[in-house]
């Protein structure tokens, strides 16, 4: 169940940052305000998910999407959006190659922790899971590489793996 949607511009300044409704046919049995951070005051005037949908569908309409595993959100939120604007750093290839671990399939997503240390020194998700904070972390991370990878893209060489075959109907 989507509980919060965060989408942050180019330099991380929040442009939407939302709890969602839980639907009234499935209540929340468990909050995981551990690991979440969500409670349930939080949720209590939030906006329902078609509410919520719509906005993020309208936000990134004809732009590049920048995120790590964008296919589980665009999953989530039930919006495709064209795969050559979209910039996910769980699949950019020079991230992948320089963390290659031995032993590990071409196809492990390597997490959003481990890009953010490697790569920026800097921790991320330690306390909970913190959707802003991830939006502003992908971002940093591509910004960190835009220049190559729009290089790239621009010269016809995709620089990125293919997401999971499942979730094909996530992109256009």
């Amino acid at each position: 169940m989507l509980a919060r949607v965060a989408i942050v511009d180019y330099r991380g300044q929040v442009v939407l940052d939302t709890f969602v409704a839980p639907s009234p046919a499935t209540p929340v049995a468990d909050y995981r305000s551990a690991s979440t951070g969500i409670k349930q005051d939080d949720l209590q005037h939030a906006p329902s998910f078609t509410v919520v949908q719509a906005r993020v569908a309208q936000i990134i309409q004809n732009r590049i999407l920048v995120g790590h595993s964008l296919w589980n959100d665009l999953s989530v939120l039930g919006i495709p959006h064209p795969a050559v604007n979209t910039r996910d750093v769980a699949l950019y290839q020079p991230y992948r190659n320089a963390l290659r671990v031995q032993g590990a399939g071409p196809n492990q997503i390597i997490g959003l922790k481990t890009l953010m240390w490697h790569f920026m020194r800097r921790r991320c998700g330690d306390q909970y899971i913190d959707p802003l904070e991830n939006a502003r972390a992908a971002m940093d991370l591509y910004r960190s590489g835009s220049q190559e990878w729009e290089v790239a893209v621009n010269g016809g060489h995709w620089p990125c793996a293919l997401p999971p075959s499942t979730f094909s109907r996530c992109y256009t």
